[in-house]
């Protein structure tokens, strides 16, 4: 009963702090809030993120999990391992090395083409730069939804529609996209609450969203009604895309027929589109894992330098102190939203109610409002009804199953839809008890989601800024508060330190995720190129 209540108390009390605020307002004051011209530019603006930014992110998504899974791509785990990485770079230093490389002036690209007398570029700041930086910053969570769902998918079905005479384009559209739509809709409705909440890409590319706008209002201005009104109105915005969410994919069962994990896919020969392909990863990587790192090494080794080639180790300890609490408060958070994902999305997928179906659905409100929103909400809860939980390692894995627990659902329900009801039907009727069927039917087959939503979450927490400058217990500061000290204080060779060790970690994790991906060699029953002419 603590999973199923705690989901729920995680998603009512940011919505009653929001409500308590707004309420505080008179009605012709709320009216000519909303109805500003302001206002209703913001709202349009974040719609704006939230529609391209899947859209964009699934033109890389999608044709990168095809090329990885069923084709013969060379150094398809290369490319697999090195495609999902970008999710372990923090958002601020992704959207630094855009800047930093493609900026109007004083930029990487600038300095190369001032000798051809262009002194200034075209901005990078504003929409493109917002849709760009949060491209690729959200991508690889689409990403590692439709390879999932690509190694689930049974080949038979491809099989009997090739039989059936459907070619490759045919079969794709007609057997493997629809299959994929739970997958997609999940990926998809992940990275619009994250284009929706992410205050980096925002507020560093001068782009006005909801999260830049409230902030503002937070940190300016003594008055808290604004930016209430302001959350509340994103809850709204939230609200019709999740209504949206679920029509594409409501009441529609995609469970296979057998307990087959995952299947021996038939591989794709490229042929002469193998360079093209190898070209398209080539891009993709360079933008989103190159880029960072290279800026940050460029930082670090300046640091070094700077120093005569010796690094000081006396950080070197309170660099290993960050990285623990790191770990420790993300990994909790890991383990609790993994819990109280499991009995959400048992509830919502083999139990649909009303109730059920609305608490699944109510739980990606956390993850779309703004961390300082959350930390605010709880902070006010925690300093007025629980000053002994106030400012406490709980208190902070609580913001975080607020903000993350929409990642272990998404990943557990889709796994969930593919496992077949008379599964757990047969082991009931040879007299297993409930949980003798989960631990021993249900847990091993949606095995691979539960651990791909934690890792998820993990990474997540490991790189969350606001709640955690705002909720951490004194004196435990993370990896992440480091980096952002560092660069208020323009130390960025002591930024690019702990970049660099968080990534280490991210990687340490992200290997063991991608070794469910089952890449063999090239099977005899390999399909040809020329079927796509």
């Amino acid at each position: 009963m603590a999973t199923v209540a705690l989901p729920a108390v995680a998603i009512i009390l940011p919505l009653a702090y929001l409500i308590l605020r707004t309420l505080s307002v008179s009605g012709d004051q709320l009216v000519a809030l909303i109805l500003r011209h302001r206002t209703i530019e913001i709202i349009l603006n974040s719609a704006g993120l939230a529609i391209i930014t899947p859209l964009c992110a699934t033109c890389i998504a999608v044709p990168i999990a095809f090329l990885t899974t069923r084709t013969d791509l060379p150094w398809r785990r290369f490319w697999l391992i090195t495609t999902i990485l970008p999710l372990a770079v923090p958002d601020y230093v992704i959207c630094f090395a855009l800047i930093a490389t493609f900026g109007p002036k004083g930029s990487l690209l600038q300095h190369l083409v001032e000798p051809l007398g262009i002194e200034v570029l075209p901005e990078i700041y504003g929409w493109h730069g917002a849709i760009l930086a949060l491209t690729l910053i959200t991508y690889p969570y689409l990403l590692l939804s439709v390879q999932a769902g690509l190694q689930r998918m049974n080949p038979s079905l491809e099989e009997a529609a090739q039989s059936l005479g459907h070619g490759p384009y045919a079969r794709f559209f007609r057997i493997i996209l629809p299959q994929l739509s739970p997958f997609l809709a999940t990926g998809g409705l992940i990275v619009a609450m994250y284009a929706l909440q992410d205050f980096s890409a925002a507020t560093l590319m001068r782009f006005d969203a909801f999260t830049r706008a409230i902030f503002i209002q937070y940190r300016y201005t003594y008055d808290r009604y604004q930016p209430a009104v302001l959350a509340l109105l994103l809850v709204g915005l939230m609200m019709s895309f999740l209504w949206l969410e679920h029509r594409v994919r409501s009441r529609a069962a995609f469970f296979t027929r057998t307990s087959t994990l995952c299947y021996t896919q038939p591989l794709i020969h490229l042929g002469c589109w193998k360079l093209p392909a190898l070209l398209f990863c080539l891009v993709v990587v360079l933008l989103g894992l190159v880029l960072p790192i290279g800026v940050t090494l460029f930082w670090f080794i300046q640091g070094l330098t700077h120093q005569g080639w010796s690094y000081d180790m006396s950080p070197f300890s309170k660099l290993m102190e960050l990285t623990w609490h790191s770990i420790w408060a993300a990994g909790w958070a890991a383990v609790v939203s993994t819990l109280c994902g499991l009995s959400v999305g048992i509830l919502a997928v083999r139990f649909p109610h009303g109730l059920t179906t609305l608490i699944e659905r109510c739980s990606y409100i956390g993850f779309g409002l703004p961390g300082v929103v959350v930390a605010f909400s709880i902070v006010y809860w925690g300093a007025n009804y629980a000053p002994s939980f106030y400012q406490t390692l709980p208190m902070l894995v609580f913001a975080y199953l607020v903000m993350f627990l929409p990642q272990s659902v998404g990943t557990i329900r889709s796994s969930l839809l593919q496992v077949n009801p008379q599964l757990e039907d047969s082991a009931r009727s040879l007299g297993r008890n409930a949980w003798q069927t989960f631990k021993e039917v249900t847990l091993p087959l949606i095995a691979p989601g539960v651990l791909s939503g934690a890792v998820l979450v993990f990474l997540t927490a490991l790189k969350e800024l606001p709640a955690t400058l705002l909720l951490a217990p004194i004196g435990f500061n993370t990896l992440s508060v480091h980096i952002w000290k560092s660069t208020e204080s323009v130390s960025y060779s002591d930024a690019a330190a702990g970049a660099l060790l968080m990534l280490m970690i991210s990687l340490g994790l992200t290997l063991p995720l991608l070794s469910q991906n089952n890449l063999k060699e090239l099977p005899a029953d390999t399909i040809r190129l020329r079927d796509f002419d």
